[in-house]
């Protein structure tokens, strides 16, 4: 189960990463280029969102339930190990007095 948790990741990952990266900034026009705004909002022109920006909130939405889901199933496997299961127990020593 954790293997296939591990692949969705992984191949969600990395298309979250194309969808990203095929974006267009929001000052991509030649008026971006020299510091211009299309229009005076506050936050610059927003239209009706596209098909990346839908696959891209989808895919973050997906990234994040693997991430919980093996933060989970990772959790549930290793319940009975302990950070310190490995330590052996030391014996300390007094300090000499000089």
């Amino acid at each position: 189960m954790v293997y296939l948790v591990v692949i969705l990741h992984i191949i969600v990952s990395l298309f979250l990463i194309g969808v990203v990266l095929l974006q267009q900034g929001k000052s991509a026009d030649l008026a971006g280029a020299f510091g211009g705004q299309g229009s005076q909002t506050a936050f610059g022109p927003r239209g009706a969102a596209n098909l990346l920006t839908k696959l891209t909130t989808y895919s973050a939405i997906c990234f994040m339930l693997t991430s919980i889901g093996l933060t989970i199933l990772l959790a549930r496997s290793n319940s009975d190990h302990s950070v310190l299961s490995g330590a052996t127990k030391t014996t300390q020593s007094t300090p000499v007095k000089k």
